[in-house]
């Protein structure tokens, strides 16, 4: 009787180990659908070689591949997510951490708001001098150039921020931003001020609670304002956005909940916030909508491009992603990256440049854009022989940032070695050219 239960015991723990063998197996769709993870969907296999396989590379690739691709790699995920979520009020998302009443944050834009990520004085300064020579010069070639701050989260949904992050605010990059800029005469929308100026009286929430952005009702507004200034101080007649009708529902749509998408749940919390979405129409006017406008931003910019805010309003402008992926991408055969462009040809086929950053990305305000068009105008020589020393390095962390598993190992170094991602690829971008 012993033995026969000793041995359906083993039975049982062998079926135990070989169910998830099996059930990858019988399994047809192995891709986690899972927001936010880089996901290496390519399998060695496919580019085997008799190198790869006594270097030890080839293994290396296959246990990344199965680590991703194994049957029930979403479903634990998302089981562990939730777990920390609801025992510990703690978000697996990268950066990001749960405040009051459900409402969620980029630690980074709490830190903003406080001023936690403050620059100094200087650094502002010699950022904004160099930007006047920018406009100066761009004006005598009839383009203008504008600085829009963006409100963030943090500032705008103070209330809601856990209070062992809340102390007396001495100065932030905002304040300095906005006070310097002025003072130089440089060309500034405020949208943070205006959405401060809205909040005590807006009909619908400008900010969500399981989203980064602003809602798409405040993007709608945003959008509006943008389009007003820049006629203002371009002195022209863009086609305008409009809505009649607006929509209220209680379940966040369009990225009013990207961060609870990419806090890969088992089960979402209930959404209880009233959020309103306009029936957008944009005047079609072909003879309204000829002034380029080039955008680079952060990803706030992203909403009003899913909205068609370029093609309808700005004359088919690029945005430019952190002043370096290119939306859309002028390439159909290759992702084309904004240090392969011609610089100055393609931001002087523009009629107005506009820097649209959110508080919380100040300290890093245009990345390189106004340092580079600065150098190009002030001293080309100069600029041509330093684009041409970095284009290897450039072109490795392109690499970088094209292949999965590459991505996968800088993204763990960004997390490891607690700096940004870009930096992270930059360090592996040395590496693997060379150079020190």
């Amino acid at each position: 009787m012993k033995k026969k239960s000793y041995n359906l015991f083993v039975i049982i723990a062998f079926l135990a180990l070989l169910f998830p063998m099996l059930a990858g197996f019988m399994k047809k769709d192995k891709n986690p659908h899972l927001t936010g993870i880089v996901i290496n969907n390519v399998n060695p296999d496919s580019t085997f070689t008799k190198d790869q396989w006594f270097s030890g590379e080839y293994q290396s690739l296959k246990d990344d591949y199965n680590n991703d691709h194994w049957a029930f790699k979403e479903k634990f995920v998302r089981l562990n997510n939730q777990f920390y979520y609801d025992v510990f009020n703690q978000l697996r998302v990268n950066g990001f951490v749960s405040g009051k009443e459900n409402y969620v944050y980029s630690e980074g834009y709490i830190f903003s708001a406080y001023g936690d990520d403050y620059v100094g004085d200087e650094k502002i300064k010699t950022k904004l001098e160099k930007a006047k020579v920018v406009q100066d010069s761009l004006k005598k070639k009839g383009i203008d150039l504008l600085l829009v701050f963006a409100p963030g989260k943090g500032e705008y949904c103070i209330e809601q921020i856990e209070d062992k992050y809340k102390h007396a605010i001495t100065k932030t990059n905002y304040q300095e931003y906005i006070s310097v800029s002025k003072r130089l005469g440089i060309n500034v929308l405020d949208l943070k001020a205006y959405f401060q100026k809205l909040k005590p009286t807006a009909q619908y929430p400008l900010f969500p609670q399981f989203g980064h952005h602003w809602s798409y009702y405040g993007e709608c507004i945003a959008v509006d304002t943008i389009i007003g200034h820049i006629e203002n101080l371009h002195h022209c007649d863009l086609p305008d956005i409009t809505w009649k009708n607006i929509e209220v529902v209680d379940t966040a749509r369009s990225r009013d909940a990207d961060v609870l998408k990419s806090m890969n749940l088992y089960t979402n919390p209930k959404q209880l916030m009233k959020l309103a979405y306009p029936e957008v129409l944009f005047e079609q006017d072909t003879l309204k909508n000829i002034t380029r406008v080039l955008t680079i931003s952060d990803s706030y910019w992203y909403g009003p491009v899913y909205l068609g805010v370029p093609q309808n309003c700005f004359a088919g402008g690029q945005f430019w992603y952190y002043y370096n992926k290119i939306i859309p991408n002028p390439s159909a055969t290759e992702k084309v990256e904004v240090w392969q462009l011609d610089f100055k040809q393609n931001i002087e086929s523009n009629q107005v440049i506009m820097l649209l950053y959110s508080d919380g990305n100040l300290p890093n305000f245009g990345n390189t854009f106004i340092e580079d068009a600065y150098e190009l105008y002030t001293n080309p020589k100069k600029y041509y022989e330093r684009v041409e020393k970095t284009k290897t390095l450039k072109e490795f962390e392109k690499q970088i940032r094209e292949k999965p598993l590459l991505l996968k190992k800088a993204t763990k170094k960004s997390f490891d070695l607690q700096i940004p991602l870009d930096s992270a690829i930059k360090l592996d971008a040395m590496k693997l050219g060379g150079i020190s």
